[in-house]
């Protein structure tokens, strides 16, 4: 290490990459996760090609720097804070779209494209990119892959990894691997792809995504029904898809959600909702029918009200007013974003568990979510300022995370670990599958320099 103050990455790395201004690391040293820690970086590295990632990962390699890829951080478990003395590695400039082919349906883009970049030219071209996550204005396609981004339409569709063909990735050591392939199908060796999807820049950084794309649907149908409990609405969840159905959307939200998006866009929402389904087909001819069949078991579970959108513009206005969440809460003070999934037979005993949690640790606690994968997104809103209700917003926190778990379900369904979940991964997996991702973990960083303290538990 060099004692002149000029940090050696600078040396290795075109002009304009290597930052180390205090300021500017302060503002990158962390992402939207509530109580996470985040230390003191060492500098930050903007990354505009595959070698600059390479160079910039054999250093540290060597050195033993720890490195911590970052994208977007519009993350929510900490996954893109900094720890003490680290080498901030953003590919957030690293945002091109190579190629579309519109004849193989794929896009090879690299990981700093926006999503919602991605999506809207491809839909130039015809075509369609399914996974949306409600960042997806702001997350880029690196982000989705690290943590298997879902979003709305992956109740039919599917999340990020069921598009993800093939990934340039660069290892610890600053080797750089290609992995998966562009064809349909293929089982040529293990399938490292999947292994680094949702690794959370733990194995490698990806540098270069190709993503499957699908011709474009037919315009959706919206319906939104409102309901006298959370339950009945949860409770219409399985009833409809137990039938068969598979709507491109259907999410829910809850009475405190839906009065936080009305003081922002006043959709003119019935009063005394305690909970509220968005359901969407794009089965063009047919998506007359599946939303009948919504409006009638949503009923059958006591909706008071049905509404089915005719006109396209009012159906966008509806799935914009789910996309407004995150924004509509931020006036409640400090926000704890959960992120759980159950068996959507489950749900029902979900929603009200959490409304027992909140009573029991006196917080409140609002829920919104994709229904119809039984990925719910409950939000902990408490005062940071108040040490006694912080306690109780944490605790509150766990015991979501128990009631996920004790319903057969999982600590996240795509925010991922980071930082925030790593204890509760280890009352998830049985010890042999927490011995088996040590070991791959160990195979691919041994220096350990890979975004430490994220994802697995200590031990």
């Amino acid at each position: 290490m060099t004692t002149t103050g000029v940090h050696p990455l600078r040396e290795l790395l075109p002009e304009g990459s290597v930052f180390d201004d205090v300021d500017v690391l302060e503002a990158h040293r962390r992402d939207r996760a509530t109580f996470c820690p985040a230390g003191t970086p060492s500098v930050l590295v903007r990354a505009r090609s595959t070698e600059d990632v390479a160079t910039t990962l054999r250093w540290a390699d060597e050195h033993r720097v720890p490195v911590v890829p970052q994208g977007a951080r519009s993350g929510l478990s900490g996954g893109a804070n900094a720890v003490d003395g680290c080498v901030l590695l953003s590919v957030e400039k690293m945002d091109r779209i190579l190629d579309i082919d519109v004849d193989e349906q794929l896009a090879v883009v690299q990981p700093g494209v926006v999503n919602g970049v991605l999506a809207a030219r491809a839909a130039e071209r015809g075509l369609f990119y399914p996974p949306d996550p409600g960042s997806r204005s702001v997350s880029t396609i690196g982000g989705n892959v690290a943590t298997n981004a879902g979003g709305m339409c992956c109740v039919k569709y599917g999340v990020t990894g069921d598009f993800v063909r093939e990934l340039e990735v660069v290892l610890a050591d600053g080797r750089v691997m290609r992995t998966g392939r562009r064809t349909a199908k293929g089982v040529a060796g293990y399938d490292l792809a999947r292994l680094i999807v949702g690794s959370e820049g733990t194995l490698g950084v990806v540098t270069e995504v190709t993503v499957a794309l699908r011709p474009a649907s037919a315009r959706p149908l919206t319906a939104v029904a409102f309901f006298p409990t959370v339950a009945d609405a949860a409770g219409t969840v399985a009833g409809y898809l137990g039938e068969g159905y598979r709507p491109s959307v259907l999410e829910f939200m809850d009475e405190p959600t839906v009065r936080c998006v009305q003081r922002v866009a006043d959709l003119g929402f019935p009063d005394g909702t305690a909970g509220m389904l968005i359901a969407q087909s794009d089965r063009g001819d047919a998506a007359p029918d599946d939303l009948a069949a919504f409006e009638r078991v949503a009923r059958s579970f006591r909706a008071t009200e049905v509404v089915v959108a005719d006109d396209p513009v009012e159906g966008e206005m509806l799935m914009q007013a789910r996309r407004l969440i995150g924004d509509s809460q931020e006036h409640l003070g400090a926000l704890l974003i959960d992120d759980v999934c159950v068996p959507r037979g489950r749900l029902v005993d979900l929603v009200t568990g959490l409304e027992r949690i909140a009573e029991e640790q006196r917080v409140q606690v609002l829920c919104a979510g994709h229904a119809g994968d039984g990925n719910m997104h409950p939000v902990v809103a408490f005062d940071a300022d108040d040490p006694d209700e912080s306690a109780r917003a944490q605790r509150a926190f766990d015991d979501i995370m128990a009631l996920g778990l004790e319903l057969g379900g999982t600590i996240t369904g795509e925010h991922g670990v980071g930082h925030l979940k790593r204890r509760w991964l280890g009352r998830e997996l049985d010890p042999a599958a927490l011995w088996a991702q040590r070991q791959i973990k160990n195979a691919l960083d041994p220096h350990g320099i890979l975004n430490p303290g994220r994802v697995l538990p200590d031990g």
